[in-house]
């Protein structure tokens, strides 16, 4: 573990020092966030706060992948190819991610972004093509289940399976982005826990894969802390989101998921919830706002409780995540 912790840090120094270059690019060119009315009256105050933020993440992340695999990734090897789908997946969702913030900020919808159509037509489309990698490509098709010590292949329904983890993730991690730091530090809890999973597997790329991410966002954190100076936006979201679903699609853990990014299935189950139950009541509520974190906002929690609570959730989440994958 200490190259990948090592180089965890070197990621986490790379990304913080551009921060501040970022931040005022950012606002020279007024890519600030749009606060929607509906919100609590306390969130109106980050209006115009500097979004796109993932790119912070993104870049270093992908810089130092490329360069620490670039012998692999030319020579089409095994670990060339199976390093390059989470980098694609990194790349491909932040790219669309840019697009919804940039629709939102200055594009006919403005403060909205693009429809919700477009946008899970787009990750359906992207999520196909890294389902298809994942299984026709690197050859995975299989489960791993607690206390059964053998895995089984479940085919071609794997390509399915990927794709509804990566547009499901992908989703709830940009529902989950919503208050500072609260996106950031639960899938830096995340990232951590596959990255111990993939160590306890023999998975050295993807153990250094997944804490140079952790040291990416823990620079996007020292930006990000409350108040914040920048939002990973959309960028970071996505892209955060579908990573984290295929990191733990080639560990075949991908079942201890759900437990491991409980918060963001908290989150996005919270907005499924209201929904359904404002259709079905003709109008009302089932919980005073959703996502979730508004809820407890709007229950007289502070946004630093809420945040702090919710990682605290996520870290005891991915401490019986990790416990479950050794059985």
């Amino acid at each position: 573990m200490a190259w990948p912790l090592t180089l965890g840090a070197i990621s986490f120094f790379l990304a913080v020092v551009w921060g501040g270059p970022l931040i005022r690019l950012l606002k020279a060119y007024r890519l600030g966030k749009q606060i929607r009315i509906e919100e609590p009256t306390e969130h109106q105050i980050k209006t115009g706060t500097p979004t796109l933020g993932g790119i912070m993440v993104i870049a270093p992340v992908l810089i130092i992948t490329a360069g620490l695999n670039l012998a692999a990734l030319m020579g089409n090897t095994l670990i060339g190819r199976s390093i390059l789908v989470p980098m694609g997946t990194l790349l491909t969702f932040g790219i669309l991610g840019a697009l919804d913030d940039l629709a939102g900020i200055r594009g006919a919808r403005k403060g909205e972004g693009m429809t919700a159509r477009q946008k899970i037509l787009a990750q359906v489309v992207l999520a196909f093509v890294v389902a298809c990698a994942l299984h026709f490509v690197l050859d995975l098709r299989s489960i791993a289940i607690p206390l059964i010590p053998f895995r089984i292949d479940i085919g071609l329904l794997y390509i399915p399976v990927a794709m509804f983890f990566i547009v499901g993730f992908s989703n709830a991690v940009n529902l989950t982005d919503g208050l500072d730091s609260l996106a950031g530090w639960t899938s830096t809890i995340a990232f951590a826990c596959y990255g111990v999973i993939a160590f306890l597997q023999g998975q050295a790329y993807l153990v250094v894969f997944c804490f140079t991410m952790v040291g990416a966002l823990l620079a996007f954190l020292w930006y990000n802390a409350h108040p914040a100076e920048l939002f990973m936006g959309d960028t970071g979201a996505l892209a955060l989101g579908a990573t984290l679903a295929v990191v733990a699609l080639m560990t075949g853990q991908w079942l201890l998921l759900p437990l491991i990014g409980a918060v963001f299935v908290a989150e996005a189950l919270s907005v499924m919830i209201q929904v359904f139950y404002f259709k079905r009541t003709h109008g009302k509520r089932f919980f005073k706002m959703a996502p979730l974190h508004l809820h407890f906002e709007l229950l007289g929690w502070s946004e630093t409780q809420v945040v702090q609570r919710f990682w605290l959730a996520a870290l005891l989440a991915g401490m019986l995540g990790i416990a479950l994958a050794l059985l």
